[in-house]
């Protein structure tokens, strides 16, 4: 284990201002999407998409790593090059998501575990030896009626701890996500409940697991109500409590912490991000940064609609949305969009 070379890695991805594109959506909710817009559900089409994200100029003057998935990583741009080169080429890091995706917990009704651990030793070698520098893996805990359990939470983070010292093994920076999920009406004091008992544990899991804090990303939630609760606090109150949250449960070693934007719009994940820069980046241990999907692909999606003439339009939506993260980890956001 490089230890330093983690370290230096974990840096360049929150460094500048800087945030993480996640577009790593797997065969079921890529299709899902392009079904909403009524796109063609095919391999070919999901090649086409991530190209056009992969090829927008000037995208790494908000983004420092892409998150891909594993379908991508075999695939080849039009012009034979492979999107991992093309992305180090153009000073984007390469990364990959390395979950199995969710299953229902076994004696566990309504909540979920995360799979993939099985052969993944053998799959990290296998993408450091392409180039890929960090990873994903994702948890998701359900907030309902007598959930989450404690033996839920324990045995997402016993993996998210397992996953993320095999990565460092290999030399590559383990991005940890566990994400409470939106879904709901809890309140945003449930939410924060939540998260604070999660967080706990997953620190705990890693320090026990002997994860290197320094070459490690966070990707937690936002506190947020649910999205079905009547009550939603301002975006002030939401970065208030985040940042409650995160210092009572996230140690100073950790370099950054790259928000998901978790079904929040493009617009709402971007202001809250803005603002708990405003009120807090001077005082923070770690980067406040972004790791958005939905939240930086969707106009771009929205416009693009599978069709190659909209490729250049597309573009330059997918490099706006860039250009706004950028500005809210700079607490710019607002002066941005008012323009």
């Amino acid at each position: 284990m490089d230890i330093q070379k983690l370290i230096d890695t974990a840096k360049a991805l929150v460094a500048d201002n800087k945030g993480l594109l996640a577009m790593d959506e797997s065969y079921p909710t890529c299709n899902k999407r392009f079904a909403k817009l009524g796109i063609p559900e095919t391999a070919e089409l999901r090649r086409d998409y991530r190209e056009m994200i992969v090829t927008t100029a000037g995208l790494n003057e908000s983004i420092s790593g892409a998150i891909l998935f594993d379908e991508t990583v075999h695939q080849q741009l039009k012009d034979g090059s492979s999107f991992v080169n093309v992305l180090t080429d153009n000073g984007i890091i390469p990364g990959i998501k390395v979950d199995g995706g969710k299953v229902a917990m076994a004696g566990h009704p309504g909540e979920k575990i995360t799979e993939g651990l099985d052969n993944l030793r053998d799959r990290l070698t296998e993408y450091a030896k392409m180039g890929l520098r960090f990873a994903k893996w994702r948890a998701v805990i359900t907030i309902g009626k007598g959930i989450p359990t404690q033996a839920c939470i324990e045995a997402n983070a016993h993996a998210l701890a397992r996953y993320a010292v095999l990565c460092q093994e290999v030399g590559i920076v383990p991005i940890v996500e566990p994400e409470v999920l939106m879904d709901g009406d809890h309140t945003m004091e449930r939410c924060f409940e939540v998260t604070e008992q999660v967080l706990h544990t997953v620190f705990n899991q890693l320090y026990t697991q002997g994860v290197v804090l320094e070459g490690m990303i966070l990707k937690p939630n936002m506190i947020v109500p649910g999205l079905a609760c009547s009550k939603q606090e301002s975006v002030a109150e939401v970065a208030d409590a985040t940042i409650k949250c995160l210092l009572r449960t996230v140690p100073a070693a950790v370099p950054g912490i790259a928000f998901l934007s978790g079904g929040q719009s493009s617009q709402l994940a971007s202001a809250r991000l803005n603002a708990m820069n405003v009120r807090f980046k001077s005082e923070l241990p770690w980067e406040l940064s972004f790791s958005f999907g939905r939240a930086i692909q969707q106009p771009a999606l929205d416009i693009w609609l599978g069709k190659e003439k909209n490729v250049p339009e597309a573009q330059k939506a997918l490099y706006q949305q860039a250009v706004f993260n950028l500005a809210a980890r700079q607490g710019e956001y607002m002066e941005k969009t008012d323009k």
